[in-house]
């Protein structure tokens, strides 16, 4: 596989990933009983972004590293996809 096409790949699952991970764990502004003026309810109290980063990378890179076996042992063939 061709670093490039990799580091797309990768950067695509990563971003995908991102919407999985981003509400897992996360504690609205209704349910801490704290509700900023100005804001929504179903805000986060707290959003740990630097958290959910670290966990998407890891998620991203299990997924990659299937991802990435599949087209290097075949098991996914690129090669023959049909371009517009």
């Amino acid at each position: 596989m061709d670093t490039t096409l990799a580091i797309g790949i990768y950067i695509f699952i990563w971003w995908i990933t991102l919407f999985a991970v981003l509400p897992l764990g996360v504690r609205t502004q209704q349910e801490a009983g704290k509700v900023v003026p100005g804001t929504p309810e179903s805000a986060p109290e707290k959003p740990r972004l630097l958290r959910v980063f670290v966990i998407n990378t890891i998620v991203a890179t299990m997924v990659f590293a299937f991802v990435y076996s599949a087209i290097v042992y075949r098991w996914i063939d690129v090669e023959n996809v049909p371009y517009p």
